[in-house]
Order: C-alpha cells, then sequence, then structure tokens
C-alpha cells in the first residue's frame, strides 16, 4: 500500500473553498479548485509515497498491481479515476462517447496527425468515459433529456415565436430533429433566440410561477454568461436534478449532461472524451457530439445505495469501476478486494493495515492498495473507496 500525492485542476467554474478545506489548506484559496483527480490517468497521474508514478508503477509491475483479471479485461492500465469535482459555476454540456465510438474517432484524430494537446482535438483516447457522481453537498445537474412531452410544454409556456421552430422540429420529429436545428442556427438568429428565451424564463421566475422554476431560473442565469450560446435553449429540454448528499447519479455514454453546482466524489472510466455541446468556451465539435449523443427521452433516476462488502455500495452497469463509501469506527472494518483500490478519507483519520504495513490517512488524503491486498480500516472516519467491479468481494 502506498499514500498518494494528487494533483488538483483549477478551472474557472471550480470552488475556492471546498477541495482547498478537504485538504487542510487555506480558505478561500486565491485561484478556483475545480478537481482533485486520484489514479493513473496518464494526463496527471497521482504520485506513490515511495515516489514513483502511479502509472509507471503499474507499467512495471502490472500483474502486482492490477491482478490478472483486471489486466485481461482492460490490459496493464487502471481501469478507473477517481476525483473530488467541487463546482461554484456550471461546467459545459457535454456527453462522453461508446468504447466503439472513442476507438474509431481516435484512430481517425490519429490518422490526422491531429496532437494530442491540440485544443480542437475531440478523441484524447481510445476508451468511453461512463461515470457516477456521488454528492457530498448538494449538486444540481442537467442530466439527460426530460420526457418530450414535458419538453414541448416547457418550451411553449414561454409563448415565443423564436421558438416555433424548435417546437415544431420536436413535436414532428423528437429531439433527433429539435437538436440539430438549434445546433445548426446561425449566430444572429442563435443570439436573439437566447436573448428572448432568457428575458422570458427571468418573468417567470420573477412571478413565482413554480412549473420549471429551476429550469427557468438556469436558463436566465446561462445566458448572461453565454449568450447567444444555444445551449441554454437545450438546457429547457433536460432534466433538472437536485442530488442530496449521499445520492449518487449514473451517466453513461451518450447522455447529454452539465453539472450546475456542488460538489461530490466521481469515478469514472479512466478516460478524457470529452464532446461539448454548450456552455462553453472551448472546442465544440458539434458532428461528433451529434454523433454519440443518446436522444432518449426520460427521467433519470437517482441512486441509493445498498449495503454491500466494506459498506454502501453505489451499483452501476459497468465494469470499469465500483464505489463504496465505508463509515469506519474503532473496530477494524475489511476493504479487501480481487482488485485494485483507491481509498479516500474525507472525515477524521483512519488507519489502513495490510500485510505491509499500515498507513494514516487524514482528512484529504488518499491511498493506493494493490490488487488483493488484505486490508483493514479503522476510524473513526469516512471513506470513499474506488475498484472494478470484476470479482468483487462478495459479490
Amino acid at each position: 500500500m502506498w499514500q498518494m500525492t494528487n494533483a488538483v485542476r483549477h478551472y474557472p467554474w471550480g470552488s475556492h473553498t471546498v477541495i482547498p478545506e478537504l485538504l487542510g489548506q487555506p480558505s478561500p484559496a486565491d485561484e478556483p479548485h475545480a478537481e482533485l483527480w486520484m489514479g493513473a490517468h496518464p494526463g496527471q497521474p497521482s504520485v506513490l509515497s515511495d515516489g514513483r508514478a502511479l502509472d509507471k508503477a503499474i507499467a512495471t509491475e502490472p500483474e502486482a498491481m492490477l491482478g490478472a483479471a483486471v489486466r485481461e479485461r482492460f490490459g496493464d492500465r487502471l481501469p478507473f479515476l477517481m476525483k473530488v469535482l467541487a463546482a461554484d459555476a456550471p461546467l459545459s454540456l457535454q456527453a462522453h462517447p461508446t468504447t466503439a465510438q472513442a476507438e474509431v474517432g481516435f484512430a481517425a484524430e490519429e490518422a490526422a496527425g491531429i496532437p494530442h494537446d491540440d485544443p480542437t482535438r475531440t478523441f484524447k483516447d481510445p476508451f468511453h468515459k461512463p461515470e457516477i457522481l456521488l454528492a457530498i453537498t448538494p449538486v444540481e445537474a442537467l442530466c439527460g433529456f426530460r420526457p418530450v412531452e414535458e419538453s414541448l410544454h416547457c418550451l411553449a409556456k414561454l409563448q415565443l415565436p423564436e421558438l416555433m421552430p424548435t417546437i415544431a422540429a420536436l413535436a414532428r420529429g423528437g429531439l433527433r430533429a429539435a437538436i440539430p436545428q438549434l445546433l445548426a442556427l446561425s449566430a444572429r438568429r442563435r443570439d436573439s433566440l437566447v436573448r428572448a428565451v432568457a428575458t422570458r424564463a427571468a418573468s417567470f421566475v420573477a412571478a413565482h410561477d413554480p412549473e420549471f422554476i429551476n429550469t427557468y431560473r438556469w436558463a436566465a442565469n446561462l445566458a448572461e454568461t453565454y449568450p447567444g450560446d444555444p445551449g441554454v435553449v437545450i438546457s429547457l429540454m433536460c432534466n433538472h436534478l437536485t442530488v442530496a448528499p449521499g445520492e449518487a447519479v449514473f451517466l453513461p455514454a451518450g447522455n447529454l449532461h452539465a453539472y450546475l453546482s456542488g460538489a461530490g466524489v466521481e469515478v469514472m472510466a479512466s478516460s478524457d472524451n470529452v464532446l461539448r455541446g454548450g456552455l462553453t468556451t472551448k472546442h465544440v465539435d458539434l458532428a461528433a457530439l451529434i454523433e454519440v449523443l443518446d436522444f432518449t427521452d426520460g427521467k433519470v433516476p437517482v441512486i441509493r445505495p445498498v449495503l454491500g462488502p466494506g459498506g454502501l455500495r453505489y451499483p452501476t452497469p459497468v465494469e470499469d469501476f465500483d464505489l463504496t463509501r465505508a463509515q469506519v469506527d474503532r473496530d477494524p472494518g475489511v476493504l479487501t478486494t480481487a482488485g485494485p483500490q483507491v481509498v479516500l478519507c474525507t472525515e477524521g483519520t483512519a488507519v489502513l493495515s495490510g500485510a505491509s504495513g499500515e498507513i494514516e490517512l487524514a482528512q484529504g488524503e488518499s491511498a493506493f492498495v494493490p490488487a488483493g491486498q488484505p486490508v483493514t480500516a479503522r476510524g473513526p472516519a469516512i471513506l470513499y473507496r474506488a475498484t472494478t467491479s470484476l470479482n468483487s468481494a462478495g459479490r
């Protein structure tokens, strides 16, 4: 087992308080702390207490670090990445590809010779990127498309002539017709449409009309930051979720989403493939986005935990990762699994004990545990444990 040193990413939408307070640093920080990365992603690998980058350590000893089952399924790489995400402002409206889509897109851009750090590059690797976010503060998010009938009502309630082409496309051809219609608008028409939507949405909020009030409030707010952005109108057709602490949301491939505010522990397949559709100043590849989007409409369920090995487990339908929240006391609790683990302490102090000795994790500290390593934890502390769902103990 090794304690890890992890990188913080400073994006403009990040919080000045959540991650600094978790890490015991002065708060508020001078710059936003958006994400704390824990894992072996080559873009920002964690560094083990012996000085090795985690990705290099895995490359040197893949069987010992990952185990046979993970190597057979995913190759010589850690298939998941754990983050603490803290948003004071909305993230971009985005979706992630399936494995097949990522492989095709990555190969095409490799053949075209587009550098990996080119800001216009869309596919950074050949992997999919499903993810789960477990809220540690209330999280607001746009997640997937709401039922078409509900979207029609939400748009029609605004009574705007500028919205009639979108409403007609949605009524005639569903989301698969309406979303491309919006994205194809000229800059002048987008600007006029977004201004009209923002003004009318704000009027309903000011009148305290409860129907769609959060949706309209966010549309008006987003239009201030991103004038003329079609993502403002698309947000009206997305499910608006409020995820309470202890609840989670799973985002599969093709799901159009944007975290709006709040903080959580996020675990995802180890990939950096993000296809943006709006609410951003970064590169937007509309053709690629339309190719990967899942236009299925309907409510998105909030995930509540089940009792599993080591604590409260948040089940997902993927093999790349498995997330557990454990509240440990002074009596040792078993955390042993067949696969590799990343363990994060968010409250209290935890002592991890294994065959190689003990590691003490204070708040904000984390550790990497190789595959199959017998390990127990005692507290009092709250731990978040990421591993794979392959051959998990008790399954």
